[in-house]
């Protein structure tokens, strides 16, 4: 029994002893593949004062800290000077912890300022080495050319230690190169990152003697005597690290080049091209004097290499005064001939113009027998006059009834035509001529016409639609126009009719066409919109400016025909 017992025991305890086995391989497992939340952590040191750049693992990452209440943020591919402030944990997005420490200068050994800065020449083989931060512990370096890990695949180069060297040195080169270099201190594992400012150039000593391309050899420029005049020198050198580029001018006495004195002179001016400097130079003479002209200036450009100088004069400048007494004449002869042509070509609307805006100080106070000679065209359906101004007829309508009042009569009948002549006789008391009405039948049209005007004070065109259509109306117009430009103490006015809504109808086309006399007319004779529509705003202000615009009353007016029609009688 007791030896059943004591296997018992042993099988339990070796079935638990494998149940631990594999529960511990199983959660372990699942133990280690648990996310933490804080992935391994990078630990930088910079030197202060000297260019850094956090590393990037991915492009764009960025790197933030918080301290209190203020948080900062530096992007991978920045650049910035290393300050003591600097210094903290960060971490990006993915929650990778990155330590920065910003070290003193005076606390490094082995420190070579001069490792900082490398100048290195295009086209060959160039070297760069990364600075000893320190001399114990530290391995092999990898080389950043600014925030991008240089690729062998893309380029020839190789590292050797502290050395990366550029199978062949490009343009593009110029920039910063950052080295990482690990060293480990107290069991810990430290990256330091140093910058490398690498500046390409094409050589390091000038090869040639400097090439003058401004002035050429025995260039002669013209100045004006009693005027300050500069001198200008334009040399090419290859370039240098030390420059020993210099160009000045000399002014030689006699044309000696050996009796020579130097010339008063602006700083030089650099174009840099790469390979070539551009060096562009400028002497002041403060008057020039004739003694200038019987001398030489010499502009001499010198390098390491060699010296090249060019040799000119000065000549003065004949004065010019065909232009002052020639060209102003012209100018005036010109400038008259075209005022002239202009003026021929819009004198009628000139005169025109001229005699519409002053026609009101035009009258004479002759005697005529009527104030204004009316010229219109009956509209198609248009009342016409049957004589007298008591009562108005239309084929259609029949009469108007005696028992209404002058004023719903002419509310009645709506034709412009026939209101403008009840308003102008009945409310106004103005002696209306109607060729219709007031010219006895059977006489010649043309001297009936001219008669009338003649006899009138004023001639008032209403221009319906059908008005330029008719070929009576048009010769009244016509000849209104040209007794206009002769007779100063008649008056024009054109009423140009507007439909229901205030729109303007459009004038037909006639045939023969309007004479060039009324086509010029028409853009500048005075006129005034007339509106046949009852509510429109400007009706008010067409009869305002209609009163003002007809002659002074001959015929005595009783007080109740000075008033102006309402609107309701339009």
């Amino acid at each position: 029994m007791k030896i059943w017992s004591r296997s018992m025991r042993a099988a339990v305890a070796l079935l638990c002893f494998v149940f631990l086995v594999v529960s511990e391989g199983c959660c372990g497992k699942n133990l280690r593949n648990k996310p933490t939340g804080l992935q391994p952590a990078w630990r930088y040191r910079a030197v202060e004062g000297e260019i850094f750049r956090m590393p990037c693992r991915e492009s764009g990452d960025s790197w933030f800290r918080t301290e209190g209440k203020e948080s900062s943020s530096i992007n991978c591919q920045t650049k910035f000077v290393a300050e003591v402030k600097h210094s903290g944990t960060y971490n990006n997005t993915s929650r990778f912890l990155l330590t920065l420490q910003v070290v003193e200068k005076s606390s490094l050994r082995c420190f070579q300022p001069n490792e900082r800065s490398v100048t290195l020449r295009a086209a060959v083989r160039g070297t760069i080495t990364c600075p000893r931060l320190t001399c114990r512990n530290d391995s092999n370096a990898v080389w950043y050319k600014e925030h991008r890990r240089l690729n062998k695949t893309k380029r020839d180069f190789c590292e050797d230690g502290r050395l990366l060297q550029l199978c062949e040195v490009f343009k593009k080169d110029s920039g910063v190169f950052f080295c990482d270099r690990q060293t480990i201190e107290s069991g810990v594992t430290w990256t330091f990152r140093a910058a490398v400012k690498v500046t390409v150039v094409p050589r390091f000593e000038a090869t040639t003697s400097p090439e003058i391309t401004y002035p050429s050899a025995e260039e002669v420029e013209e100045v004006e005597l009693g005027r300050p005049h500069s001198l200008t020198c334009k040399a090419v050198f290859d370039f240098e690290l030390n420059v020993s580029a210099k160009v000045e001018w000399f002014l030689n006495h006699g044309g000696n080049s050996t009796n020579s004195t130097p010339l008063p002179m602006d700083d030089p001016r650099n174009k840099l091209l790469f390979e070539k400097t551009e060096v562009t130079r400028r002497a002041r003479i403060g008057e020039v004097t004739a003694r200038h002209l019987n001398q030489a200036f010499t502009c001499v450009a010198s390098n390491a290499v060699g010296t090249s100088s060019v040799t000119m004069r000065l000549r003065a400048r004949r004065p010019v005064r065909w232009r002052s007494l020639i060209g102003c004449p012209l100018a005036c002869f010109l400038l008259a001939a075209g005022l002239g042509i202009l003026l021929r070509a819009k004198w009628l609307e000139i005169r025109l113009i001229c005699r519409s805006r002053f026609q009101r100080g035009n009258d004479t106070g002759e005697e005529k027998e009527f104030d204004v000679f009316l010229s219109h065209v009956w509209s198609p359906g248009s009342p016409t006059w049957a004589g007298g101004s008591d009562f108005i007829s239309t084929e259609a309508e029949g009469p108007v009834p005696s028992c209404l009042s002058v004023a719903e009569k002419l509310n009645a009948q709506r034709p412009g035509e026939v209101l403008l002549s009840q308003v102008l006789e009945d409310r106004w008391g103005y002696r209306v001529c109607l060729l219709e009405r007031d010219i006895l039948p059977g006489g010649a049209f043309t001297n009936d016409v001219v008669l009338a005007l003649k006899r009138s004070r004023m001639l008032l065109c209403v221009l319906s639609a059908d008005y330029l259509a008719d070929a009576n109306a048009v010769f009244v117009l016509e000849t209104g126009v040209k007794a206009f430009l002769q007779n100063a103490a008649l008056r024009l006015l054109l009423v140009r009719t507007r439909g229901t809504g205030g729109t303007s109808p459009s004038l037909p086309r006639t045939d023969p066409p309007l004479s060039k006399l009324l086509q010029r007319s028409l853009k500048v004779l005075p006129g005034l919109d007339w509106s046949s529509d009852p509510s429109s705003s400007t009706a008010d202000r067409f009869w305002t400016s209609l009163r003002k615009a007809l002659p002074d009353r001959r015929a005595a007016a009783v007080s109740s025909e000075t008033s102006f029609p309402q609107r309701r009688f339009k």
